[in-house]
């Protein structure tokens, strides 16, 4: 395996480490610490770099889409249920039974609650769009309260991009 590099992004709502190898991003997390520790260096790689400026953009409003490679390692479910969730546009939400649905295994409504969960590319997996059947926030690893930010940052600046 590759060697995995880090690099911290000070985001508005909180420190965010990534974690990649040389060539994909495996790990885009909040990091529960107030300042950032990983830095840009010099053997820090480009997909890296590539990455933390895609997530400023998206900061700034001025992103919704990720175009930098990542991996996501998980089961076959898993890797459907995450890739389910990148199909959700940007400013709009769906449940969990909406992803059970699209991808054809309708009474696994809490499967899919705890592939989101296993979750570990925040925003670019956006399983911060995923909410109640009844319209409520549900559970998000780095805090409801981020979970309700994200979403309205994507309501606010998703208009302005389209």
């Amino acid at each position: 395996m590759n060697r995995l590099h880090k690099l911290d992004y000070e985001s508005p709502i909180g420190v965010i480490e990534i974690i990649g190898t040389d060539d994909a991003i495996c790990s885009i997390l909040f990091a529960e610490r107030d300042k950032k520790i990983n830095t840009l260096q010099d053997e820090t790689p480009k997909v890296l770099e590539v990455c933390f400026s895609q997530l400023v953009d998206y900061f700034k409003g001025e992103r919704h889409e990720f175009t930098f490679p990542y991996i996501f390692d998980g089961t076959d479910f898993q890797q459907k249920v995450w890739n389910a969730l990148i199909q959700i546009p940007c400013a709009e939400t769906g449940s969990y039974k909406d992803i059970a649905v699209s991808i054809g295994h309708e009474k696994a409504v809490r499967a899919v609650g705890t592939a989101n969960g296993k979750n570990k590319l925040s925003i670019v997996i956006p399983c911060h769009r995923i909410i109640g059947s009844n319209g409520k926030l549900t559970g998000y690893a780095g805090g409801l309260w981020r979970k309700e930010w994200l979403l309205q940052h994507e309501r606010t600046f998703y208009k302005v991009l389209n």
